[in-house]
């Protein structure tokens, strides 16, 4: 495996708190670097260079450090926080490792190839999982796996992670039953019968005529006693 790494300069920082701002407003992002068994410390790297490292490397990927042009040593860049409106970054935590000692990180999944389940029958590829957990030196970090998705010719088929390729000198830590992948069929909506719709509206008609017939009779009887009353009175 090679041993070049993208490199960053630091330089400690004594401005702490909201007074960093200045430092953000000068190009520069406060960051703390921080190990096992080491004290942590405070630095400041240039704003433009850590977002070019950003875009040109993955998560998981040795950087090496060098603290006020001192001798450079290995950190991964274990967090980020970012404005919520221009998503840059407002602070970096770098962890110093050991490259003696293993790791333990999650690693993303990705994809390939085709499958005849979405290009013939319409399906979509779902990934229940994307990431999983490994532990390896940190030289020996992947920076991804991937996993072949062309054995999913129907939508019984999946992917598990026992599927997947893992180097090795890396141990997984998921469970490799875990489905990396499958294939949902495509929805289908349910449509009415017209016969089912006209019987509900016959349905509907005849009660509404059942409930009229007998109030017209109850009103002609109605009208009939009225009419007997009046004759009798007038007997």
């Amino acid at each position: 495996m090679s041993t070049a790494r993208p490199s960053l300069a630091a330089t400690h920082r004594d401005v702490t708190g909201k007074a960093v701002n200045h430092l953000r407003k000068a190009g520069q992002l406060p960051a703390v670097v921080f190990g096992h068994g080491v004290e942590s410390t405070n630095v400041s790297v240039d704003a433009h260079a850590f977002e070019l490292l950003r875009r040109k490397t993955s998560a998981n990927a040795l950087v090496d450090l060098s603290i006020d042009g001192k001798k450079p040593r290995p950190v991964l860049v274990h967090g980020v926080q970012l404005h919520v409106t221009t998503q840059r970054p407002l602070h970096a935590d770098l962890f110093l490792v050991r490259m003696t000692e293993e790791m333990i990180v999650d690693v993303p999944l990705v994809a390939t190839g085709e499958s005849e389940a979405v290009k013939l029958h319409g399906g979509t590829l779902l990934h229940p999982i994307e990431h999983v957990r490994v532990k390896a030196l940190p030289d020996h970090l992947p920076q991804s796996l991937a996993y072949d998705i062309t054995s999913l010719a129907t939508f019984d088929d999946v992917v598990r992670l026992r599927d997947v390729s893992i180097p090795g000198d890396v141990t997984l830590l998921t469970d490799p039953d875990e489905i990396v992948a499958r294939v949902a069929p495509p929805r289908v909506e349910e449509e009415v019968a017209p016969a089912a719709e006209l019987g509900l509206a016959e349905g509907a008609e005849g009660a509404e005529g059942a409930e009229g017939a007998p109030s017209a009779e109850g009103a002609e009887g109605a009208s009939g006693s009225s009419a007997g009353g009046s004759g009798s009175s007038e007997g």
